[in-house]
């Protein structure tokens, strides 16, 4: 039986992605140190045979001989890696290196959960892998989009001088259930607030778009690019259906029934205009392509939600 280990795994995607793996028979090592993750989270696996949940922060060494390593730990909204901007460069760039090693040591197959976000603000849509990006070194931002920059510069590093098999998921827009309703994300925020029957808040004037993937296709993307044999550069992931702000806001609003009760704001700085993944490598490659609609993605995330209330 394999094992593997899952850092961020007490996190919105790498709780689900400990639950997957379980289920197709892995041993998981799940690590976290619970600055943002929930044990909540994993409440229904902790006491699973084949399940370790390890209380670590990545920034220090760890020494635990798997498989492969899906290397996730980060925060990853931005009202969360804001806060410490040096602890989000720290995690990022510390925490890959000690996985790497550890990687490299036990010759595992190490996945980076890489992002959008290293495209920046992007001029090109959509956006392409061998697209370098339109990022602010020296912005609010910048803590995360150049900390998974670095990260990734870190795998082709150790892939090169060391020969670690690396894979990089460039993760575009995800939801689903496990997300955390204060994280400061768009789709927590819209329906959070409708629950409340509070107004929803809409920075700028709306226009900008997202491209939303929900939370079991980016899963088994993740799956199917970790065990696809010689994919080393980075994929995309996430669904490639473009959608306006504005035009979220009006579909979460009206299954609560209202209209009318959105409150414009502030531009967020360095908010990206676009996001639209091209999915091209992704289906050639590892014959991935996303399956769930927003309507049903959302109704799901929504019944999640009102559970919470």
């Amino acid at each position: 039986m394999m094992s593997v280990l899952v850092t961020g795994g007490c996190g919105f995607i790498g709780s689900h992605l400990c639950k997957f793996l379980l289920k197709n028979n892995f041993i998981v090592y799940c690590v976290d140190n619970l600055s943002t993750g929930f044990l909540k989270n994993i409440k229904d696996i902790i006491d699973h045979e084949n399940f370790i949940f390890i209380n670590h922060d990545v920034q220090y060494p760890l020494n635990v001989k798997v498989d492969q390593i899906y290397h996730l730990a980060s925060p990853a909204s931005p009202k969360m890696y804001q806060q410490n901007g040096i602890k989000t460069l720290q995690t990022n760039f510390l925490g890959t290196y000690n996985m790497l090693e550890l990687s490299s040591k036990h010759k595992a197959t190490m996945l980076l959960a890489s992002t959008s976000e290293v495209y920046g603000d992007p001029e090109k849509s959509p956006q392409k892998e061998s697209y370098y990006g339109n990022v602010n070194c020296f912005g609010e931002r910048s803590c995360y989009d150049e900390g998974k920059r670095v990260s990734e510069s870190l795998m082709y590093e150790f892939h090169k001088n060391k020969y670690v098999d690396i894979r990089i998921a460039r993760i575009f827009n995800t939801y689903g259930p496990n997300m955390n309703h204060d994280d400061g994300r768009v789709i927590p925020n819209f329906i959070t607030s409708c629950i409340k029957n509070e107004n929803i808040i809409i920075y700028g004037d709306g226009s900008q778009t997202r491209s939303f993937c929900y939370i079991d296709d980016m899963v088994r993307g993740l799956y199917q690019l970790m065990n696809t044999l010689f994919i080393n550069y980075p994929i995309n992931l996430g669904n490639d259906k473009e959608i306006s702000i504005n035009q979220l806001a009006t579909i979460i609003s009206t299954k609560f029934g209202k209209s009318d009760n959105f409150v414009y704001t502030y531009t967020q700085k360095d908010d990206p205009k676009s996001r639209k993944p091209c999915l091209e490598k992704a289906k050639n490659t590892i014959n991935y392509e996303p399956k769930v609609s927003l309507e049903e993605g959302l109704e799901k995330t929504i019944r999640y939600f009102s559970l919470l209330k």
